[in-house]
């Protein structure tokens, strides 16, 4: 491997960690250049042309060499530098680039700096971030292409609903479940649908009410989504009149088939070529499985009984304490070690629904469960604040198992992530010495002086952030934007305020309205959203 002679620049600030980081780097010669500024962020092109002039000589951070700037194959200036490096390149003849926005990241970039190409624009962390991603999205892609599918739909065990490849040769499906659908106006299930949709739903399902018997509905329901989306749709009853209906009506999957019912839906399931997911329970004579082992038995002897149709085993995930995840999680494992091919549904929410914890790390871990068993389907309403966007978590979670499961390696650095409000990677702080300044103790004394421009009431609705403004107490106009920074400089723009103190509370205010917009969280002004 031939080494790469490496030029990195920097600012005062981020010279001590640099230099930490990278004394004992092997695998490319490098070479520090401290420009005097001290935030990296401040450096730019021109400086950089500045202090790099008449070929001066530069020191090897990690050898005892020295080279003149002329000898040097690549120059990384800071990934935060506004300006596009080529500038550099231009006047120095030498390939300039972008490197990463913070200084730890310095050795994973150089790490990989010959297998990426290096933007003059792009910091170099965004570059790796997209490449990794990409990769993900080829290895997912290559086994969804078409010629791939039809060549592991040969195989035992794998099967489509509708146009959904299933089985334990592709990625696990996402099943999105429309609770208590029959309460929905026609136009709000088709609205439910398409987000499901956009949320990366494989399959929607129609859950309609216990203890009811409502077939019309059933069918129109069913026949109005199907006259509108080209998806695989179930429908979720046990009732075998709402079934026959739903099957009519074009549902490609049911939900559930068990001891109780299967006599009198097992033909319409077999004269519609539909699939069914079927329970170890017999609801009529109020049977439910305890151990693992007494629902594997019994899916196992339903199975049997279902031996004409296609079935998919449901070992039903309990929630936690009630009465046991942990045994249900065995009974999917102890099904699977004794019947390897059959189709596996693997019921998350479940327990997400049923735990008071944000989603996205309950579902991953539940899909890495899912994974281990080679489960077939992850099945989710979301009918929960807590649990709002879950589908779109299990999507993600599905790809991050299923190339862990292809890589045969653990789900962490494979492009696709559910980190959502936490980093990945500890960012070692830049100390900044403030010993010799004056240290001031802020204090709030919340004094409020009224603008005499007029006053805003900020609101966080359908999607947009909205700044009211009031002026004589009578409405006058609406800022909305997505961003606290589009409506500030609007604000700016149009000359809307006049004191300092205003600016501050309202550019605190709006920030935190962004925040609240992309979490989802509820905006109320002048109150934490934590």
């Amino acid at each position: 491997m031939i080494k790469i002679k490496i030029l990195i620049i920097t600012g005062l600030q981020a010279k001590d960690l640099i230099i930490k980081n990278l004394a004992k780097y092997e695998k490319h010669d490098i070479y520090l250049k401290v420009l005097p500024m001290p935030i990296a962020a401040f450096i730019t092109p021109k400086l950089i042309i500045y202090h790099l002039k008449d070929n001066q000589i530069i020191n090897s951070l990690n050898t005892d060499n020295t080279t003149p700037v002329n000898n040097i194959d690549i120059i990384l200036t800071p990934g935060l530098m506004r300006q596009d490096a080529d500038e550099i390149r231009k006047e120095l003849n030498i390939n300039a680039y972008k490197g990463p926005s913070n200084a730890a990241d310095l050795k994973v970039t150089l790490d990989i700096i010959d297998e990426i190409e290096l933007s003059t624009t792009t910091p170099a962390d965004i570059l790796i971030r997209d490449k990794q991603y990409q990769e993900a999205i080829n290895i997912i892609n290559k086994y969804q292409s078409q010629e791939n599918t039809e060549k592991l739909l040969e195989k035992e065990g794998n099967f489509k609903i509708h146009n959904c490849p299933l089985g334990i040769d592709f990625p696990m499906r996402v099943l999105g479940e429309i609770a208590n659908a029959p309460e929905l106006s026609d136009e709000e299930l088709l609205s439910k649908v398409e987000y499901y949709i956009n949320s990366g739903a494989d399959m929607v399902d129609i859950g309609m009410h216990a203890n009811e018997n409502n077939p019309q509905k059933a069918y129109h329901m069913i026949k109005l989504i199907k006259d509108n989306y080209d998806i695989g749709l179930s429908i979720d009853t046990m009732h075998p009149l709402e079934i026959r209906e739903g099957l009519r009506a074009g549902a490609d999957l049911i939900l559930s088939i068990d001891h109780g019912n299967y006599k009198n839906i097992i033909d319409d399931v077999k004269e519609y070529d539909a699939k069914a997911v079927i329970i170890p329970t017999n609801y009529e004579k109020n049977y439910i499985p305890k151990t693992a082992l007494e629902k594997v038995e019994s899916l196992e002897k339903l199975t049997k009984k279902c031996k004409d149709i296609t079935t998919i085993a449901d070992p039903l995930l309990d929630p936690i304490n009630s009465p046991s995840l942990t045994e249900s999680i065995c009974a999917c494992k102890l099904f699977r070690e004794r019947n390897p091919t059959q189709a596996l549904f693997f019921g998350v929410g479940n327990v997400s629904e049923l735990l008071d914890a944000d989603s996205n790390g309950v579902h991953a871990v539940l899909s890495g469960i899912a994974m281990e068993t080679n489960a077939n389907i992850l099945f989710t309403p979301e009918s929960s604040l807590k649990t709002k966007h879950s589908i779109e978590e299990l999507k993600t979670a599905s790809n991050m198992m299923f190339i862990s499961k292809i890589k045969e390696t653990i789900p962490k650095n494979l492009g696709i992530t559910l980190v959502n409000y936490k980093d990945r990677f500890k960012k070692d702080d830049i100390k900044i010495d403030t010993s010799n300044i004056p240290h001031i103790k802020a204090v709030a004394d919340g004094k409020f002086v009224p603008d005499i421009k007029g006053s805003f009431k900020i609101v966080v609705e359908d999607n947009l952030i909205k700044a009211i403004l009031y002026k004589d107490y009578e409405l006058n106009c609406v800022i909305e934007g997505t961003t606290a920074r589009a409506i500030y400089e609007e604000i700016l723009r149009r000359d809307l305020i006049s004191r300092m103190e205003h600016s501050a509370y309202l550019g605190m205010e709006l920030e935190k309205a962004e925040i609240a917009l992309k979490l989802d969280k509820k905006y109320i002004q002048d109150f934490p959203i934590f």
